[in-house]
């Protein structure tokens, strides 16, 4: 074992190494380095301070010798792997960097759909936990897609305005729903019983399961107070659709008036639902562009539903999926809280361009 470098601090640097530790705010690496210098500085060798940091002598020589040369900049900033104390391999790591950047974002492994690690690692001779290091620096997750589409409407931006128009400057003596339905819910009840959650084991659920059918859950999320007004039905046609547009007319104080948010689903512009609106003023449908689901709040309400009452919901029958679903509804009402709706038309047009033009770039 080589000779442990001299370490020899002044009182300034004892005392400021000495804060540093006992401080919250430090991070846990870099109090474990500031004690191998303090101990160093007591005259331990690198193997009686291994003793008390769990740390191997070779890594604490390391860390007493980056002092040494750096100072305490060198052991509160991490250093690039693979480069030396003076920085003769910095301009090499940088390039690396830089490529790993680039063949991530600009290129695709032959066969495959995206890198891993490991393949882009043998690919520019490097190692994978280097190249995972350098995506988690950059925000990049090959394995990960999410899911977007631009819309075409050419009234976008008008049903923009009006939609966004309610959330953020709603008319006064009016209440705003978000309406949708979510349809084919269907009602699955599992081949055999679950093993519940335990110290150290997730609950499990058996793969296989049994169909009992399907039900429709028609949803008003009311914008103002985050309560939903909620059925179920058997089909999602225009006689529903219009049914429960009457549900929600009937529930609502005769004194307000009904602006209605919904998508363009052919039910939604039925000539008998265009027929009722016109006997029934009070109520106005709003149309969001199409392909903008994520414009129609009531979607935030369905993904709140999916994740807490239905993906891994057990049910006997339909009847039995209704009634949980009517379940949800009721507790969440019990205690609402809105959605909050805070993106401008200017900043959802300018991201919604940006997104164009990048595909007109990639094409």
């Amino acid at each position: 074992m080589p000779a442990s470098t001299l370490i020899e601090l002044s009182d300034t640097e004892r005392s400021e190494f000495q804060r540093l530790c006992r401080s919250g705010k430090t991070l846990v690496r870099v109090k474990q380095r500031l004690s191998i210098v303090l101990l160093a500085d007591e005259g331990l060798s690198n193997v009686e301070i291994a003793e008390l940091v769990p740390l191997n002598p070779m890594t604490i020589g390391v860390w007493r010798n980056r002092f040494a040369e750096d100072g305490i900049e060198g052991i509160v900033k991490n250093r690039p792997r693979g480069a030396t104390m003076n920085g003769a391999r910095d301009e090499s790591y940088v390039k690396l960097r830089q490529q790993i950047i680039e063949v991530t974002t600009t290129q695709k492994p032959e066969g495959e759909t995206h890198w891993s690690t490991r393949t882009l690692a043998a690919k520019l001779g490097t190692n994978s936990m280097f190249v995972s290091r350098v995506w988690r620096d950059n925000g990049l997750k090959p394995h990960l897609v999410k899911n977007f589409k631009v819309s075409n409407d050419p009234l976008f931006e008008e049903k923009l305005v009006d939609v966004v128009g309610l959330y953020l400057s709603p008319p006064e003596n009016a209440v705003v729903f978000c309406v949708d339905e979510k349809s084919s819910i269907q009602a699955l009840d599992r081949m055999q019983p679950g093993l519940p959650m335990k110290k150290g084991r997730a609950g499990t659920m058996t793969h296989d399961y049994k169909r009992h059918g399907t039900s429709t859950l028609f949803a008003a999320l009311n914008v103002f107070t985050g309560e939903v007004i909620g059925e179920c039905k058997q089909r999602h046609r225009h006689q529903e659709f219009l049914s429960f547009l009457k549900t929600v007319e009937k529930q609502t104080p005769e004194e307000l008036e009904l602006h209605v948010i919904v998508d363009n689903y052919s039910t939604h512009k039925h000539q008998k639902v265009k027929n009722w609106l016109k006997r029934n003023k009070r109520v106005t449908l709003h149309f969001i562009p199409t392909s903008s689901s994520w414009l129609n709040l009531v979607e935030r309400f369905f993904g709140l539903i999916t994740d807490k009452a239905i993906r891994r919901g057990v049910f006997s029958s339909v009847a039995d999926l209704e009634q949980k679903l009517m379940k949800f509804i009721s507790k969440h009402n019990a205690d609402p809280v809105p959605f909050v709706w805070t993106k401008s038309v200017e900043v959802i047009l300018e991201k919604v361009s940006r997104a164009k033009q990048s595909i007109i770039h990639s094409v």
